[in-house]
């Protein structure tokens, strides 16, 4: 539903997701596991990330990465 109406304020900030994803990454690494899903979503929440106010935007803003990689402009 926030996504539908454009809402991205925060429930989860995507900051603080992309503390936790890189924790897991980075254990993961040391334990030898290979998780793609885990890397490719931490990539395009730094994509989020980078966006204006990205880090303290709601971890629905995926959708805005998404938007940009496929050129959608809802301004």
């Amino acid at each position: 539903p926030r996504i539908a109406k454009r809402d991205f304020n925060p429930g989860f900030m995507v900051e603080h997701f992309l503390k936790d994803m890189g924790i897991a990454l980075k254990e993961s690494q040391a334990m030898g596991l290979s998780l793609p899903g885990l890397a490719l979503a931490n990539q395009l929440y730094l994509a989020v990330q980078a966006l204006p106010n990205g880090p303290k935007l709601g971890t629905q803003a995926l959708m805005l990465a998404f938007e940009k990689l496929n050129s959608i402009d809802h301004a």
